[in-house]
């Protein structure tokens, strides 16, 4: 029974040794001189504009919101698509009130103006 899952337990082993081996040598042989321009926070090359822990703006969320919706969509659209003449009318008005509920979504968050860009 173990002739089995050995290659699973060699491939598994080899796969930690290529993560961690590199990780180990690069921290063994790599020079530990920090100073306080290396250790110091920044923004694309800047020191930072304000704090970290700001608010963000309601928008990002709401566009955040709407993409999850679409990428949903189109990921159960594809396969349901692909057998669409195979599936009796059941599966094609579940996909119907599948697409409404999504359809009401951004009805929904184009009415509250998470479209609108300032």
């Amino acid at each position: 029974m173990l002739e089995n899952y050995l290659p699973v337990l060699v491939f598994i082993a080899l796969g930690l040794a290529f993560g961690l081996v590199p990780l180990f040598i690069g921290f063994v042989i790599a020079p530990h001189r920090p100073d306080s321009e290396k250790i110091s926070p920044y923004e694309c090359g800047f020191e930072p504009f304000e704090a970290a822990r700001f608010k963000f703006d309601v928008r990002f969320y709401l566009v955040a919101i709407l993409f999850i919706i679409f990428d949903l969509e189109v990921a159960f659209l594809f396969p349901w698509a692909v057998v669409l003449r195979d599936i009796p009318v059941l599966g094609i008005w579940a996909m119907v009130i599948f697409g409404l509920l999504l359809a009401i979504g951004f009805i929904y968050e184009w009415r509250k103006g998470a479209l609108e860009w300032e």
